[in-house]
């Protein structure tokens, strides 16, 4: 994604983040207060398990987060997030994280992102559980985040 001055606050704060596009997620979609993303589990994310590694799908839902949360123009941070993992993703998984803002309060916001899994098949690795097959459509993690947006530092919006 290439910077210009047309771009949305999302798509500028996306353009510059080297840390998720090196991991080849992509931005899909995005409007005020949403954004989704998409990536595939490669096998530098796998850990001993056969699964893919938590702090790569943290990294993930945070991306997509960002991108909701940077959507309304403030630069905006991450106040606090936590995330559960309810499945788990394979190699070769293709993963969409979907954000959505919850509220918006002075200059606080509260987001969730969902994590599914888009593609199924047949995997050779089960589960830490032993269990089967994966599904599309299925759930891997939810994700929860809290926003907070920068002051700016001009004079005319103090």
């Amino acid at each position: 994604m290439t910077r210009t001055t047309d771009a949305t606050p999302a798509e500028a704060m996306f353009a510059a983040d080297d840390a998720s596009r090196s991991l080849g997620i992509e931005l899909l979609e995005h409007g005020e207060g949403t954004a989704v993303l998409r990536m595939t589990v490669t096998p530098a994310m796998v850990n001993g398990h056969k699964i893919a590694h938590g702090g790569y799908l943290f990294l993930f839902a945070d991306t997509a987060f960002a991108c909701a949360c940077n959507s309304h123009g403030p630069v905006t941070v991450a106040a606090g997030a936590d995330i559960t993992f309810v499945a788990p993703a394979y190699e070769g998984d293709v993963l969409v994280a979907t954000a959505e803002e919850r509220t918006r309060f002075g200059r606080s916001g509260l987001y969730d992102v969902s994590v599914r899994r888009i593609n199924d098949g047949p995997r050779e690795a089960r589960s830490v559980e032993g269990g089967g097959g994966r599904r599309a459509g299925e759930v891997i993690a939810e994700f929860r985040g809290r926003s907070r947006s920068m002051r700016s530092t001009t004079k005319e919006s103090r």
